[in-house]
């Protein structure tokens, strides 16, 4: 590590770079991990870092320092590793700056929103010997888990479809930044991950095709919806379908589902109703079960597993199942998406460079 970093301790010390929705899911995550503690935090602006702090706190923690820039929190000498939940186009800078500090880096999807900028954050995290991780937690649900298993045996991938549309209450209300992003970006990371983790391959090219015209009409310029066209190194063909303009009467804020034809078998993977069923007079909802709940008074879920299994490589310096490398990928298969969105042409997909280590 450089000679920035943080004195070990039995404990890690994390701070959290952004104060949004997942700053807040990730500090609700660790507040029960006897291994860690949240040390600071900082955000836009001080009142939503003051409002995370609160969260630590009524959640059983001690009260985080908050800073006023990620620079202050990354020189903070009771900060060991830094969990980063900002808008996705700010994840490559401060990926950097911490590898930079020495500090482990966790991250929110997706890893970066160019090439260029992913292969930079990826080298700096290798040349500064941390552990990296962008939290593709999907990979944690049982099912997927399960799903990645019964594949080894059913041959190679025929045709893949994924597809995971919002309500349309994300796009308008729950983030402030959605003309900064697209439906492909905010919702197909984690199907790009999922589906070329489950079929153990990697894209060579795409062609996408998108949908303006709700989003636009009220005054955020982003598409509606986004296909993706595309074709992986061993021959299977796959869609990844977005779109964040379902009703908010839907009955989840989330439609997701997978499914993959193989040689040897078929894989379907529906997730809008995760085992629970609640009717009331205003309405019927399936509500979440699998990523972000809490049992018995503790958090729990694929959202959390995925977190501690990065705490746990921080401890032991253990290679977390999630690779920067795959997560470059996921990049560079968006990035050719909406390069092709641009050009109305299919386009390939640039080697991928292998760091040293």
């Amino acid at each position: 590590m450089s000679p920035s970093s943080p004195e070990p301790v039995e404990g890690l010390r994390i701070g959290i770079i952004g104060a949004g929705i997942m700053g807040h899911g990730n500090a609700v995550a660790l507040s029960r991990e006897s291994a860690v503690s949240i040390t600071a935090c900082v955000s836009r602006t001080r009142s939503s870092a003051e409002k995370l702090a609160d969260v630590v706190t009524e959640h059983g923690g001690t009260r985080p320092r908050v800073h006023d820039h990620p620079a202050e929190l990354l020189a903070d000498g009771a900060v060991d590793a830094v969990v980063i939940t900002t808008p996705d186009h700010q994840h490559a800078d401060l990926v950097v700056a911490a590898a930079e500090a020495g500090r482990h880096v966790l991250v929110e999807k997706p890893f970066a929103t160019s090439v260029a900028d992913a292969d930079r954050a990826l080298a700096a995290v290798r040349a500064a010997g941390v552990i990296g991780m962008c939290l593709f937690n999907h990979r944690w649900v049982p099912a997927y888990a399960q799903a990645f298993t019964e594949l080894a045996s059913m041959g190679d991938a025929a045709v893949a479809y994924a597809r995971k549309n919002d309500t349309i209450t994300v796009s308008t209300d729950l983030i402030n930044w959605a003309a900064d992003t697209t439906c492909a970006w905010f919702l197909s990371s984690h199907d790009i991950d999922l589906v070329s983790w489950l079929i153990r391959d990697r894209v060579v090219r795409v062609y996408a095709t998108a949908r303006w015209g709700v989003l636009q009409g009220r005054g955020i310029d982003t598409p509606d919806a986004i296909q993706i066209q595309a074709e992986y190194e061993r021959g299977t063909v796959a869609t990844f379908e977005s779109a964040w303009i379902s009703p908010a009467s839907f009955p989840t804020m989330v439609d997701s589902y997978i499914g993959i034809v193989a040689d040897g078998g078929v894989i379907q993977l529906d997730r809008q109703a995760e085992n629970l069923v609640v009717s009331r007079p205003e309405g019927l909802t399936y509500p979440r079960t699998l990523l972000q709940r809490v049992t018995h008074g503790v958090p729990a879920g694929a959202y959390r597993d995925a977190i501690v299994h990065w705490i746990d490589c921080c401890r032991t310096g253990a290679e977390p199942l999630i690779t920067l490398e795959s997560s470059r990928d996921v990049t560079a298969v968006l990035a050719a998406a909406h390069e092709s969105l641009r050009t109305r042409q299919p386009v390939d997909l640039p080697a991928r460079t292998e760091p040293s280590r």
